[in-house]
């Protein structure tokens, strides 16, 4: 290979690498459609690579389902890891949404689990068996992380992350690390290591970001139950653009130590990780196995709070019976396109039939919360950027287009640091706004009948469905309950319908943005793309905000089995 101290060259290799960590036998076995195929989510089933019984271990999209027949040996953590490393590599070559791939490790591991079953009838943890596919920011000893950035390639991790120890100690299998944006700060998923990944159910369009290749290779039926992280919404928005759920927990709910990440060093708007899944059990049962396995014992910052079997029981909030719920439309800046507007009224429908009460939600300082984030991860961000690329002078990303010179998403790669004195000012105003809306959130008492404050909050997850790759200009529907520090739940509701979800005529245009989002929307670029909303709850609420969500998702499919043929 022609000069391999070029940043190209050493992409080159790591692409060659990734390639050859595939059985070459069922790479024989997959035939791609060609580009020109869009929506490839039938791809696993057509493939010949999949036996019929593979295929009904992967078509199980319930992970506690998947648990009882790994628990009760009518399934072998061998089967189902294997049947899950053949889809997901189905998956890679259709949406490349993998960065490593580890055959033989995983595959050892799932044997060492039926060993012990088998030997002593008991199994190894919560998770004992199942396969879990990590972003590519989870270390894993002897396995290099490099996040996307070309400088990174070569770096091998001497320890497992904190949370992938616990994950062993559950009884997971890890088996697969899923693509990421260069520096992570973006909403789609593209970096000139791995390439991009498109979204199974039209590949013209993104499938979000940060966790964009979890998103595609959970939607592809390639993982039962997969780790993203979250700093603006990089867990909600691929889980909503892929038709998934996905939980952004409180700060440090879930154990970060270990794990590599951008903005090393902001702790006033961390990252958190948080799963994605086809079902909510999924998002369920990890949370409850990790909380189980007392992080705080392992990571100084993790938060010491054990499950909290009453708050999922919803004690606090009247029992579950008759919930109060606040429905955000819009933040005053942008109103969402029809399919959104249509969900939030679905979902709002479905509530009140189901003995629930509704009120609307008035944003609070949206634009400031916005800004005071904004101006946080900023401060230091392109430093932080250069400073990482400049081993092997790649270039750093200034647009997730396809075309290299439109550099319409700028804004998410701040051009200048601040002193000390003005981030302290970031993050004193950042405590003010926060207690701020705690006090908007507590007077909503006088006005949801049960006599407490509104119970959650159920909003857009982002103005629009999955856009085109580089159209995804915006996080703010997300990054305002990060900035809060409130968890979020986010539920598949429905798909966008050409011949229902037709364009609106122009209204009174918020801001500059929404006359730019409103724009964006043809029906016929975003058919089939899935629709899915947020539940919002109070900090370290995250129990409660699971189960709220399970009565939400419970509503819906209720009122799905009664209007079936309609216009769902």
């Amino acid at each position: 290979m022609a000069n391999l101290t070029s940043w190209q060259a050493l992409v080159e290799d790591k692409r060659r690498r990734q390639k050859e960590s595939i059985p070459k036998e069922w790479l024989e076995l997959i035939i791609a459609p060609p580009p020109d195929v869009l929506n490839v989510t039938k791809v696993p089933k057509e493939c010949k690579l999949l036996s019929a019984k593979e295929l009904e271990i992967t078509e199980t999209s319930n992970v506690d389902v998947i648990l009882q027949k790994l628990a009760s040996s009518e399934w072998s953590s061998v089967e189902v890891t294997t049947a899950f490393y053949k889809r997901a590599i189905i998956a890679q070559q259709v949406v490349n949404c993998l960065t490593e791939i580890f055959v033989e490790r995983a595959l050892a591991r799932a044997a060492e689990l039926d060993a012990h079953l088998a030997k002593t009838g008991k199994v190894v943890g919560p998770l004992h068996g199942l396969p879990i596919s990590l972003k590519d920011q989870l270390c894993v000893k002897g396995l290099e992380t490099t996040m996307g950035y070309v400088s990174w390639i070569g770096k091998y991790a001497d320890r497992n992350a904190v949370l992938v120890d616990i994950l062993y100690e559950c009884g997971a299998v890890p088996f697969v690390r899923t693509n990421i944006p260069q520096t992570l700060m973006w909403p789609e998923t593209f970096n000139n290591v791995f390439g991009r990944t498109s979204n199974p159910y039209n590949r013209a369009l993104t499938s979000g970001g940060s966790s964009g290749g979890e998103g595609a290779l959970i939607a592809l039926k390639g993982s039962p139950l997969g780790i993203g992280s979250d700093i603006g919404g990089s867990v909600r928005i691929p889980s909503a653009f892929c038709g998934l759920y996905g939980l952004r927990p409180s700060y440090n709910r879930v154990p970060y130590e270990g794990a590599v990440n951008s903005l090393e060093g902001q702790d006033s708007v961390v990252s958190v990780f948080g799963p994605m899944s086809n079902s909510l059990s999924g998002i369920k049962t990890f949370m409850k196995a990790v909380v189980g396995s007392k992080p705080w014992t392992k990571d100084p910052m993790a938060i010491r709070k054990k499950w909290d079997e009453n708050e999922y029981s919803l004690v606090e909030h009247g029992g579950g019976k008759q919930l109060c719920f606040a429905f955000l439309t819009d933040d005053g800046l942008v109103t969402p396109h029809p399919p959104i507007i249509r969900a939030l009224e679905m979902t709002k429908n479905a509530l009140v039939a189901d003995g629930h009460k509704v009120v609307d939600w008035v944003p609070l300082k949206h634009r400031e919360i916005y800004e005071n984030l904004a101006g946080i991860w900023g401060a230091g961000a392109s430093e932080d950027y250069a400073v990482t690329t400049a081993s092997t002078g790649e270039p750093i990303l200034a647009s997730m287009s396809f075309e290299s010179d439109q550099v319409d998403e700028a804004p998410f790669l701040p051009s200048k640091g601040i002193s000390a004195y003005e981030l302290w000012q970031l993050h004193k105003r950042k405590r003010e706004l926060r207690k701020e809306y705690l006090d908007h959130w507590e007077k909503t008492v006088d006005i949801t009948g049960t006599g407490r404050p509104v119970d959650a909050i159920i909003c857009p997850v982002a103005p629009y469905a999955a856009p085109p790759h580089g159209k995804n200009r915006s996080a703010n529907f997300t990054m305002v309950w990060n900035g809060l520090d409130y968890p979020a739940c986010v539920f598949p509701v429905t798909q966008v319908i050409e011949t229902i979800d037709v364009k609106k005529p122009p209204h009174q245009f918020l801001s500059e943005t929404d006359k730019t989002t409103y724009e964006l929307y043809d029906p016929t670029t975003f058919n089939n793309a899935p629709v899915a909303l947020q539940l919002v709850g109070r900090t370290l609420e995250e129990e409660a905000v699971i189960g709220m969500t399970e009565v939400v998702d419970a509503a819906l499919r209720q009122m799905f089995m009664k209007y079936h043929k309609g216009s769902w």
